[in-house]
C-alpha cells in the first residue's frame, strides 16, 4: 500500500483518483488555479454516480507548498503536461511519477524534467465534471499500469493494489505497450470524429448498415491504427473496434474529451493522440490517409478560434 499520493491535475480523472485514494492514503492535489485549490480545501471533493463519497484532500497551486509524497499521478491534459512536470523539476527526488494521459509520449516529457522512477498508465474511467469540487463517476473501467524503463514491476503492483483498495479497478501489466496502443488506436478513431461531428460516442460510431453510416469511417481509422501497431511490433491487448462496439452498446453516450475541448474552444489533445499515431506511421512507412486528414481538420478547427 502506498501511504502518500499527489494528484497533479484535478480534472475528471485526477479528481476520481484523488477522491477514491483519499479513503486509503494521504492525498494532496496540485491544481492549475488557486481558486480551485481553495475550493477543495474548503469544501472537500465529492464523487457521485458509480460511487458516492466525500473526500478530504490537501490542495495547492504552488508546488513549494506540497508535503513530500510517495507517488505523483500526473493526470493533466496533454497541453498541461509540460508546465506540470516543469513545476515538479528538482523536487521530491524520492517520489515515483505515474502518467495517466491519452496518446503516447508523456513519459519522455516527464523524463526530460527529472530522474524519478516512472510508471506508465492508461485508463478508461470517465466522468462528468460538475464543479471544481464535484465529479460524477460514469464509466467504471480499469486503469492499466506498467513499468517504464527500469521501474520495478513490484512497485507497479503496489500502486495498482492501492488503487484497487480505494474502490477503483486497476491491473498491473509487465509491459503496458499493448494496452497503451489499444487505447491509442481506439482514441485516435473516436476522439477526432466526435470533435468534428459534434456527436458524443454513441451508436453512430459502430453503425455500418448503410454506405453513409459513420461506423465505416471509424472502422477504417481503427484498421489504419492496427496496421501501424503491427508495423511497430505491438500485439494489441484488446481489439479497438470491439472496444468501440462494446462502449457504444452500453446505452448511455459518452462525451469524449476532445469534443469537450472543441465545445469550449480549448486546445485539444490531437497532437498527442492522432499526431503520435501519424508520426509512428511515418517511422514505419505505413500509409494512414484517414488519420492524417482528421489530424489536419482538427488542427484547422483549433485555428478557427
Amino acid at each position: 500500500m502506498i501511504d502518500r499520493f499527489c494528484i497533479v491535475g484535478a480534472g475528471v480523472i485526477g479528481s476520481l483518483l484523488a477522491g477514491h485514494l483519499a479513503s486509503v492514503s494521504e492525498v494532496s492535489v496540485l491544481t492549475r488555479r488557486r481558486e480551485h485549490a481553495e475550493a477543495l480545501n474548503r469544501d472537500g471533493l465529492r464523487i457521485s454516480g458509480r460511487s458516492d463519497r466525500h473526500a478530504r484532500v490537501s490542495a495547492t497551486d504552488d508546488p513549494a507548498e506540497l508535503v513530500p509524497f510517495d507517488v505523483a499521478i500526473v493526470a493533466t491534459k496533454a497541453s498541461g503536461l509540460e508546465p506540470a512536470v516543469s513545476a515538479l523539476a528538482g523536487r521530491f527526488p524520492e517520489a515515483t511519477v505515474m502518467t495517466v494521459l491519452n496518446g503516447i509520449g508523456a513519459e519522455e516529457i516527464v523524463r526530460a524534467h527529472g530522474p524519478w522512477p516512472i510508471v506508465s498508465a492508461v485508463t478508461f474511467m470517465s466522468g462528468t465534471r460538475h464543479a471544481d469540487t464535484h465529479v460524477e463517476y460514469i464509466l467504471d473501467t480499469e486503469t492499466w499500469l506498467g513499468p517504464y524503463e527500469d521501474t520495478s514491476f513490484e512497485h507497479v503492483r503496489e500502486i495498482a493494489d492501492t488503487i484497487v483498495a480505494s474502490g477503483l479497478q486497476a491491473e498491473a501489466l509487465p509491459d503496458l505497450r499493448p494496452a497503451q496502443w489499444s487505447k491509442l488506436v481506439f482514441n485516435a478513431a473516436v476522439n477526432p470524429v466526435a470533435a468534428l461531428t459534434g456527436l458524443p460516442h454513441d451508436a453512430h460510431f459502430a453503425a455500418e448498415q448503410s454506405p453513409s453510416d459513420l461506423g465505416h469511417l471509424v472502422h477504417g481509422l481503427v484498421d489504419e491504427g492496427k496496421a501501424v501497431a503491427r508495423a511497430a511490433g505491438i500485439e494489441l491487448h484488446d481489439d479497438p473496434w470491439e472496444m468501440n462496439v462494446l462502449a457504444t452498446g452500453r446505452g448511455s453516450a459518452h462525451y469524449p474529451s476532445m469534443l469537450e475541448d472543441v465545445d469550449a474552444h480549448r486546445q485539444t489533445e490531437i497532437d498527442l493522440i492522432t499526431g503520435s499515431l501519424v508520426r509512428e506511421a511515418g517511422k514505419h512507412g505505413v500509409p494512414v490517409p484517414l488519420h492524417a486528414l482528421l489530424h489536419g481538420l482538427v488542427k484547422g478547427k483549433e485555428a478557427s478560434w
